[in-house]
């Protein structure tokens, strides 16, 4: 609940929780745990701050459909349904929520262990636009967002070919999610640790951001709205 506050308060737009490890090699947990870990949180989330917009972080439907009972109104999924046969048809049961899907190659165990695409870029965009098309299709009518899914099933390169390409995904027609906060991307690239990335980090932010609007999962609150407003200012600012 404190660090809830502490990210209103820093200028968070939207608080996204997660209880399953999405990191490559992470130990998967059954859907019971999933769900004891998450619930309570939302519960506690919508009754304290109830202007909030909440994310649950998730590939099972189950625990999507208990979340958004308990106040979410977006469901995060790294697999854009694919890992769960019910996500599609499970959202499609609350009209007002949003649905953001994500790009990944392989599976979390293994998806970092031998990633190969032709043209990094055009394959992830095709697979986002074919999978939001399909959402679409079946009647979904709330907003959907596109994540290109930095660091899953990607390597080094990959990431910074989709990062050189970002324009691209701008002109997408759906809003596009930026996840590098603190990912290996950075930190191995400037061979530093995790805790040391937050230069790295703002530095793609503004990168981003000054190629148009997205929207940033991110770590430290503060520094990226700081980020945000500045790269407006400049963007903002009378030619004259």
């Amino acid at each position: 609940m404190e660090q809830a506050a502490k990210m209103i308060s820093d200028g968070a737009d939207a608080l996204d929780i997660g209880g399953q490890s999405t990191r490559p090699g992470a130990e998967i947990v059954s859907e019971q745990e999933e769900i004891d870990r998450v619930l309570p949180i939302f519960q506690l989330l919508s009754k304290n701050f109830p202007d909030t917009t909440l994310s649950v972080d998730t590939f099972r439907s189950e625990v999507a459909r208990q979340a958004l009972e308990a106040g979410a109104s977006w469901v995060n999924d790294i697999t854009f349904g694919e890992d769960d046969s019910n996500m599609f048809s499970t959202v499609l049961e609350f009209p007002n929520c949003g649905y953001i899907g994500m790009h990944k190659q392989g599976q979390i165990a293994n998806m970092q262990s031998n990633p190969l695409y032709g043209d990094v870029t055009h394959e992830v965009q095709a697979y986002l636009l074919e999978r939001a098309s399909l959402l679409r299709q079946m009647g979904f009518k709330g907003s959907i967002a596109l994540d290109p899914g930095f660091g899953f099933g990607k390597t080094l390169d990959h990431n910074y070919q989709m990062l050189k390409n970002w324009k691209s995904f701008l002109d997408l027609p759906y809003p596009i999610l930026m996840g590098i906060s603190r990912k290996s991307m950075i930190y191995k690239k400037l061979q530093i640790t995790p805790e040391q990335a937050l230069n790295g980090t703002t530095a793609l932010h503004g990168m981003a951001l000054s190629q148009g609007p997205c929207m940033l999962r991110v770590h430290d609150v503060r520094e990226a709205r700081e980020t945000i407003t500045i790269i407006e200012a400049v963007l903002n600012s009378d030619s004259q």
